[in-house]
């Protein structure tokens, strides 16, 4: 239970900080035509294909105490963020940003400019052309990115493992405990854990799927 419930925390506040920073980058990525965009956008994606094992060993680095940000963050709080919860956090939302950023840009991308330039010459200011336009149009893919985001934490591994080892009630979470279980042939814990994410990510596809399903339906 601890693995799990630390597990179900460190996805959850993910999940809020990734919605939180996303979406203004996702709905930056979808209007603007500045050159810069496609960096940008190759910077988002990376983490789907750099193997997680190579960005955990560079947040290892870069949050180490003898790192500019490492060293930072110990004297602000006394603490390391290498082998930490607060570091899981980080190595988290960097892991899991393109599950994040994707849904909400394509969604964005969805309502188009047109509509944004309607409202805007009907005298809403942009911000308000976002909230009351662009935001609810585009609430699937928010729903979508808050949900994959979520379970794309649950499931983490070697970047989790890279940045904060395993260390029982501070990182180990779902993933190593089954790991950890393998390793000590206790086969029973590593079967319970492992069909309950293999059902938890079936369920959140289906979800998701199911979700897409019935927006396409409704637009069509």
């Amino acid at each position: 239970m601890p693995a799990v419930l630390l597990t179900l925390q460190l996805a959850a506040i993910t999940t809020v900080i990734l919605i939180v920073l996303g979406l203004p980058l996702a709905w930056w990525l979808a209007m603007t035509r500045a050159r810069i965009r496609p960096a940008i956008e190759a910077v988002t994606t990376l983490p789907l294909v750099l193997p997680p094992t190579v960005l955990g060993f560079y947040l290892l680095i870069l949050m180490s105490p003898d790192a500019p940000l490492g060293g930072l963050w110990l004297r602000l709080t006394g603490e390391t963020l290498t082998f930490s919860f607060t570091g899981l956090v980080i190595a988290s939302c960097l892991y899991s940003l393109p599950f994040a950023v994707q849904p909400m840009q394509t969604a964005f991308a969805a309502v188009g400019r047109p509509a944004m330039a309607a409202a805007e010459t009907l005298g809403a200011t942009r911000f308000d052309a976002f909230r009351s336009i662009a935001l609810p149009a585009a609430r699937r893919g928010v729903l979508t990115a808050a949900v994959l985001s979520f379970a794309h934490t649950m499931g983490e591994f070697g970047v989790i493992l890279m940045v904060g080892g395993n260390i029982p009630g501070e990182t180990r979470v779902i993933a190593i405990e089954i790991f950890t279980a393998v390793e000590t042939l206790d086969y029973r814990t590593a079967h319970i854990l492992s069909a309950g994410l293999l059902v938890f990510s079936f369920l959140v596809l289906l979800a998701v799927y199911i979700l897409n399903g019935r927006g396409a339906r409704t637009l069509g």
